[in-house]
């Protein structure tokens, strides 16, 4: 069996989803207001064990996943289109694939606005001045607005690793161990 399988399919079937919202959302002139959901649903997902607990547990039936997601759309106060397709997926048991749903909309959205989105993974957070000079020096690499989605990750030990695109620059300490590590074993 292919170990990619489930997560190509899943990310398949996020992206329809994906495809789905944002044509509606551009139809509706609306792109703002699906870019507010995008970054609450992704806030509510790294807040809340339960939420993730909720739209990935097999426990829950599809009408208790349905009311639940109705009730938290509510209070966060979502779009109409965005609480409707959640519905949608709470009743066709496909609430695992938000995460993978709420990644194509921020593409779909940073495309629209003429941005790129690179993945910075650094050892510490990095300053606001950091993080606005890394932008400036990816725009000038990449002809576009670049976006920094930043996850922090200690055992890089120091540097950062980039992802823009299919383009990775990994300045890590980690990986020059690790470089290091693999000359020594061909000499020794």
């Amino acid at each position: 069996m292919d170990v990619s399988e489930p997560a190509s399919i899943s990310t398949g079937i996020a992206q329809r989803y994906a495809t789905a919202v944002f044509d509606l959302a551009r139809e509706g002139d609306d792109l703002a207001a699906l870019t507010s959901d995008v970054e609450a649903l992704r806030a509510a997902l790294a807040e809340s064990a339960e939420f993730r607990d909720l739209i990935s547990s097999p426990v829950y039936s599809r009408d208790d996943q349905g009311r639940a997601i109705s009730a938290i759309a509510g209070k966060m106060g979502l779009t109409q289109t965005m609480t409707n397709v959640l519905g949608l997926m709470a009743s066709k048991r496909r609430l695992f694939a938000l995460p993978q749903m709420l990644r194509a909309l921020d593409e779909k959205l940073a495309e629209a606005r003429g941005e790129v989105t690179a993945d910075v993974t650094t050892a510490k957070p990095l300053s606001d001045k950091q993080k606005s000079a890394l932008a400036a020096a990816l725009k000038e690499s990449a002809g576009r607005e670049v976006k920094i989605n930043q996850t922090v990750d200690e055992s890089l030990i120091g540097g950062l690793v980039v992802k823009l695109g299919s383009k990775m620059i990994d300045t890590s300490i980690r990986s020059k161990l690790q470089a290091l590590q693999n000359t020594m074993k061909e000499v020794g």
